[in-house]
């Protein structure tokens, strides 16, 4: 299977499947010195994984994270403090399926004669034939978004460093749309909404902060808990803390479900896509991606342009369009009215709109870089639907009786932004050798 891996200089490569034994982020190029904690990278992988509100399908997968290489296991010498730093190698994060019983695979096996309509299922079987991976869609199912929000958390730790922050919500959701807001004020609410979702999840609270699961812990350890845990996922999650929508907002100031910096259009939301999943459908909507610091001139021309790589994010499940900056909008602009015109105050270069989403000619022009996404609807929907029999092609239906979610947006947030933070940490490291190797020539 080719096309699981992306970048240049920041290398990822993702592996595994649905109901596989997990799945694997394999990176290169991550500086050494670094210090990263599962608990830190399960605070990311939260935010995307089933069954924790009411928008995400009842799978009850943990995505709990193991960095397996990659980092020192110990002090180099002694009293050097460089335990668990990032070391210069391939880093290897492991995410094992812990929510996989008969019970859900049988389910499957029972519709895998059926494609489910929107789903890969059709393709994938006549490109691979009967041995496609068609147990939970393989690594044609969601579940493979856990590794790249794995890898891509990896990235923007890296990218904070060098004073570039990346954060994503919804946009809009079945139809309602969030107002215009300050990107500072949305970065500040993607912030809270975070430390929400860690403050109540049962399991970052009784794997990682009461001390259950180290990093330091040898790999053979943590794997004999995590078959603990495995036989423990219900009365882990029994343990979660209740609480009130209005409670969340006077603590946090966010939604407690939607990652909408609006709470008046983020229930509105909730709302309308409730009422699509009572009648067995489900829903669509966007996701806007923010990314602030980035350094003018970031980028490559022609065929690597910053918002050309950006817009492989329609390898993202789902993803159905991209758009940067104004996007389709601008087919009704004249060019004064879509060109970002500049102006400068006190020697500094000010734009007087963004129309451009903070790219021109594939290079950033040093505003913050807009992304959006169109995300479909989730196929997998509780109504009866033609389709055929993929081995005899005989005409017949199904109605869907898997897990599923009412709604993919609100857990594609996540992949959205660590996925832009990989694409800008390998052109970042492009841009710095670039102007590195010229300021030297120019001595």
């Amino acid at each position: 299977m080719f096309g699981c891996h992306l970048g240049k200089l920041f290398q990822v490569s993702i592996a595994g499947g649905s109901y596989q034994e997990g799945l694997t982020a394999l990176l290169q190029g991550v500086p050494s010195g670094m210090e990263f904690t599962e608990q830190e990278i399960y605070g990311d992988l939260l935010l995307r994984k089933p069954g924790a509100d009411e928008l995400s399908s009842p799978r009850k997968e943990p995505d709990l994270p193991i960095i397996y290489t990659g980092t020192n296991a110990a002090d180099t010498i002694e009293g050097a403090g460089n335990e668990n730093h990032t070391n210069g190698s391939p880093m290897t994060i492991l995410i094992p399926n812990l929510d996989r019983h008969f019970i859900h695979i049988k389910q499957y096996q029972d519709t895998n004669r059926t494609p489910r309509p929107g789903h890969a299922s059709y393709a994938s079987f006549m490109k691979y034939g009967a041995d496609d991976d068609a147990i939970g869609a393989g690594i044609f199912s969601g579940r493979y978004t856990s590794a790249i929000v794995a890898a891509g958390y990896i990235a923007k730790q890296v990218l904070k460093k060098c004073g570039i922050n990346v954060f994503a919500y919804v946009k809009e959701m079945a139809g309602v749309a969030c107002p215009e807001i300050d990107s500072g004020i949305i970065a500040q609410k993607c912030a809270s909404y975070k430390k929400f979702r860690a403050d109540y999840d049962p399991f970052y609270q009784q794997v990682y902060v009461s001390g259950r699961v180290q990093t330091k812990m040898r790999f053979l350890e943590k794997m004999a808990l995590f078959a603990q845990i495995e036989k423990e996922i219900d009365p882990i999650r029994d343990t979660a803390k209740t609480f009130t929508r209005k409670e969340i907002e006077a603590a946090y100031g966010v939604h407690h479900v939607v990652n909408c910096p609006d709470l008046e259009a983020a229930q509105a939301m909730l709302d309308a896509v409730n009422r699509i999943s009572a009648r067995g459908d489900s829903a669509g909507g966007v996701v806007e991606i923010i990314a602030t610091g980035v350094p003018t001139g970031l980028g490559e021309p022609v065929f690597d342009k910053l918002d050309a790589e950006l817009g492989r994010m329609l390898g993202i499940g789902a993803v159905k369009g991209v758009e940067n900056g104004a996007g389709f909008k601008v087919k009704d602009m004249t060019g004064y009215q879509s060109n970002d015109r500049m102006h400068s105050e006190n020697g500094t270069v000010i734009f007087d709109s963004n129309n451009a989403g903070g790219i021109t000619g594939g290079l950033a022009t040093g505003q913050d870089i807009v992304m959006r996404l169109a995300v479909k609807s989730t196929p997998t929907i509780d109504r009866k639907q033609n389709t055929i029999d993929k081995y005899t092609n005989q005409n017949t239906e199904l109605a869907a009786i898997t897990r599923r979610d009412p709604t993919i947006v609100a857990r594609i947030w996540p992949v959205a932004e660590n996925y832009t933070a990989m694409v800008l940490l390998d052109h970042l490291i492009m841009h710095y050798g670039y102007q590195t190797l010229r300021s030297v020539i120019s001595k």
